[in-house]
């Protein structure tokens, strides 16, 4: 169904825009942060003003608005069910379908002069340039990586190997922790609390040391671990966050088989959790390809899971133990 209305846009971030920004970083309504599909004005631009595309996801239309400060141009906004670029380029929801489909609703063809859209560059693994130019007749341009370079990229009209490169720095990774927190947080109270139950006080703290291993301490140390793989990188850190629990087990005069017992359950069920978790950051960052994370799950989740099943039984046989024991 067609929609020519051309909304009106501002370049100026309000309060309750920042509001919003809040509550999305920290998972709050996920699915409602999101922009109406279309077309937008911002501005007053001509029909020979530049068209940038970007995703209905509000911080990814809020980035690009607020980077065009004192520019005219059309925004043309995706149907990405309110999902970031990178992310719906992944998913086939910023894709090839999507883009010639908004361009025919919108009739952009008839607001503009040119044939030319600038996309984000992270948005390229979903949109296939030449079929868009081949159904749509517009050519497609692959703009920055950052929405802030576009000023730059617009005066110069090319992008400076600066301004391809993709930058995960320590800020980016920050962000993404409140929201892995705030779903993991009921989850990780039920487990910690039968562990509690189960074993005691040392094997609730164990719970929740291999949650927030995975999903607060790994993404900040994600450029310093070892291996490629995302998966190899949480098991190696959920490894050393069980080590700090195993080794005194084992480090005691007399240990006996119970304590045996608690610090290969520790050394069993902690990595594979916090493995689990940095699994999760495939689907957040540019370091790896749809391919990749594909291939890393088939390589890894086997092995996790039957690990981490060891490690369940182990906990149960303990615990019954200690139930006999008194």
């Amino acid at each position: 169904m067609a929609d020519r209305t051309i909304h009106p846009a501002t370049s100026e971030i309000t309060r309750a825009n920042r509001l919003d920004h809040l509550q999305a970083r920290w998972g709050y309504k996920r699915g409602a942060h999101r922009v109406q599909p279309g077309l937008y004005a911002l501005g007053h631009p001509t029909p020979q003003s530049p068209v940038f595309v970007t995703a209905n996801y509000s911080l990814s239309f809020d980035a690009l608005r607020s980077a065009l400060a004192g520019q005219d141009g059309y925004l043309l906004v995706l149907d990405t069910k309110g999902i970031n670029v990178w992310c719906a380029a992944g998913k086939g929801t910023f894709g090839t379908d999507e883009l010639v489909h908004r361009i025919a609703v919108t009739g952009l063809e008839k607001v503009v002069a040119h044939r030319r859209l600038i996309l984000p560059q992270l948005g390229a693994t979903g949109v296939a340039a030449h079929e868009v130019k081949w159904r749509s007749g517009f050519r497609v341009e692959y703009g920055p990586v950052r929405a802030a370079d576009l000023p730059e990229y617009l005066r110069t009209s090319q992008a400076s190997p600066q301004m391809r490169r993709v930058r995960f720095n320590l800020w980016d990774r920050l962000t993404l922790v409140p929201v892995e927190l705030v779903h993991l947080a009921w989850p990780t109270l039920v487990a910690a609390l039968l562990l509690y139950l189960l074993l005691g006080a040392k094997a609730s703290a164990a719970a929740v040391v291999a949650v927030l291993a995975g999903a607060a301490l790994f993404p900040l140390l994600l450029p310093w671990l070892p291996t490629r793989d995302f998966s190899a990188k949480g098991w190696i850190l959920g490894g050393l966050a069980a080590l700090a629990f195993a080794a005194p087990e084992l480090g005691r005069e007399a240990s006996g088989w119970l304590r045996a017992g608690h610090a290969l359950a520790y050394l069993l069920a902690m990595p594979p959790v916090t493995a689990y978790l940095a699994l999760n950051f495939t689907g957040s960052t540019t370091f790896t390809s749809p391919t990749a994370v594909r291939r890393e799950i088939f390589t890894y989740i086997r092995p996790m899971a039957i690990a981490f099943g060891a490690g369940a039984l182990l906990i149960m046989a303990l615990a019954i133990a200690r139930w006999i024991g008194g």
